[in-house]
């Protein structure tokens, strides 16, 4: 045997053989959780991205039949949020709430009609026609 068998006792641990040895179990299960819930919310947006490039771009004749805000946030130092929401109604009846840009709500008046273009659930464009208050398509 000669001197250099002893040499082992000095190795340097991997970050992952520290943690696993040296962190109370406590924050192991937290970091686990914490990783389990990244990768869920990564996965959900992933699979959202996916169902929207999948949708078929759909254009149509449509009526714009109500508005709507939603402010959010706006607690203690933080600013509030607007999101808002157009709904549009086709010749058949059928409708379709759909968030739009804040730069285009301004411009759409419940009972403008036009040629709507969405895909999925997201908003592409308005073309509008004109007006017809209080009246239907």
């Amino acid at each position: 045997m000669n001197g250099w068998d002893d040499f082992g006792a000095f190795r340097k641990q991997s970050f992952f053989e520290g943690f696993l040895g040296d962190v109370p179990t406590f924050f192991k299960i937290f970091f686990v959780i914490f990783l389990l819930v990244f990768i869920f919310i990564i996965y959900k947006m992933v699979q959202n991205w996916l169902a929207y490039k999948a949708s078929p771009l759909t254009a149509g004749y449509y009526q714009a039949v109500a508005k709507r805000s939603e402010v959010w946030g706006g607690s203690g130092d933080h600013s509030a949020s607007t999101s808002y929401y157009v709904t549009f109604e086709d010749e058949g009846g059928n409708r379709v709430e759909l968030q739009v840009p804040n730069s285009v709500y301004g411009y759409i008046i419940e009972g403008d009609t036009g040629e709507l273009t969405y895909q999925g659930t997201r908003f592409k464009d308005f073309q509008r026609q004109g007006s017809r208050s209080g009246s239907r398509l």
